[in-house]
């Protein structure tokens, strides 16, 4: 972590989870990745005996009372075991936000309290098979029958599935709305009749329970409503800051980046080290810059919304700049280890391979990257159109006068038509 975001108290949480964090078997590791583990239910009970899920939350609840900085550096060090392991870490993070910030108290005590204490697991249903990054297209329908609300659909991709006790649900209850009026959340348990099936065969990431879900006339009693009827679309906004922050933690990629590091002073290629071909070091260098700077914009965001600075689009725009620039560089510091390690790399004798591996996916879940790209472009016009020139108007700074340069500006039919009018000197 940056030194000039450590306190005393975050070097003994770093402690706490590097002490955690080599305390995990090597086999737990080996068998998730090999599908031989679905779920893995102990390191799940282990993280909440140490009081590590849930940091940013009440300690009337469990958690901590904590804040992003430390959430995003704690998410980066359980990077170094696997994206898999991180996920899960963050899935309390993301299912506990929306129940921590709209959940009544009796909701916060029977579900907020046990996921943190990791004696229940909660699995974030929001993808459908149609769905993808069109959240608001969902087809799985809630529909209010007395006390209840009778769920039909299913949900895809959804993580720690296998081990859930109950799911955070969204689903169609006013059809005929606008698709950001027409959703809420449910908070659905397992054995309200949830059929929970294991299908997927993925890249990487595996051992995390990642599931798909149907719902055939579930039965769910109306104080599972979490926040407002209709209002669904907030909590999904609420969620997606930690399901994009999260994904801030570089960590993980630098125990890869020092994997390769090592090698290249060891290793020799016509007679000297490879690490003194600039081909790899040059290599290296880059990384360790790109992700010295991740690191910094990840806790300077973290800050920015720890102290509630500037407007909510705001925050939003950083976050979804955080994602794609912090997934992107782990994306590329994995394939530049690959490179430096050459076909050893592409082997198991070192977790490149899986590194590349897992370093895909971030990229296109909570959202495709493509998708912050969309929201980034977005919130920056917004403020952009917004304000008033702020500072000097550089754009004045031209050999040309106000009237020449106003005369070359054409934007539109009218301006190409005032310059047309315009006389000749």
């Amino acid at each position: 972590m940056l030194e000039v975001f450590m306190t005393e108290e975050r070097k003994k949480l770093k402690e706490e989870v590097e002490d955690f964090v080599k305390s995990v078997p090597r086999q737990l590791i080996m068998d998730m990745d090999a599908d031989k583990i679905t779920f893995p239910k102990e390191w799940v009970v282990e993280a909440g005996k140490r009081n590590l899920l849930g940091l940013r939350f009440p300690p009337k609840y469990g958690g901590r009372g904590l804040g992003w900085v430390d959430d995003i550096m704690v998410a980066g060090i359980i990077g170094k075991l696997t994206v898999s392991l991180t996920c899960l870490y963050a899935l309390v993070s993301i299912v506990g936000e929306a129940l921590n910030v709209f959940g009544n108290e009796a909701q916060k005590e029977k579900y907020l309290k046990p996921i943190i204490a990791g004696k229940m697991w909660a699995g974030e249903a929001l993808t459908e098979p149609r769905g993808g990054s069109d959240f608001f297209g969902a087809t799985t329908t809630a529909k209010k029958e007395g006390n209840y609300y009778i769920l039909n659909g299913q949900k895809r991709f959804t993580v720690g599935g296998e081990g859930a006790d109950f799911f955070l649900v969204y689903a169609v209850t006013n059809p005929g709305a606008a698709p950001r009026d027409s959703l809420s959340a449910f908070i659905v348990e397992r054995d309200m009749g949830v059929d929970v099936k294991h299908v997927y065969g993925l890249m990487g990431v595996r051992g995390t329970g990642t599931a798909r879900i149907y719902f055939r006339d579930v039965k769910v009693p109306e104080e599972n409503l979490l926040g407002e009827e209709n209002a669904g679309s907030k909590i999904f906004y609420k969620m997606m800051v930690p399901e994009r922050i999260l994904s801030g933690g570089v960590a993980g990629a630098r125990a890869i980046l020092e994997i390769t590091a090592k090698y290249a002073n060891k290793r020799k290629a016509f007679g000297f080290n490879i690490r003194t071909f600039e081909a790899v070091n040059f290599r290296i260098a880059e990384s360790l810059t790109k992700l010295d700077a991740v690191s910094a914009f990840a806790y300077a965001v973290g800050k920015t919304i720890d102290d509630g600075i500037g407007t909510a689009g705001y925050q939003r725009r950083l976050v979804s700049e955080l994602k794609v620039l912090a997934t992107k560089v782990f994306w590329e510091v994995a394939n530049d280890a690959m490179d430096n390690m050459g076909g050893i790399g592409y082997t198991n004798v070192y977790p490149i391979e899986r590194a590349v591996r897992e370093a895909r996916l971030p990229m296109i879940w909570t959202g495709t990257n493509d998708i912050m790209k969309l929201i980034i472009q977005h919130e920056y016009y917004k403020e952009l159109l917004a304000r008033e020139i702020e500072g000097r108007d550089v754009e004045s700074d031209v050999p040309l006068s106000e009237e020449e340069a106003t005369e070359e500006k054409v934007y539109t039919d009218a301006d190409q038509e005032k310059a047309q009018a315009a006389p000749v000197l």
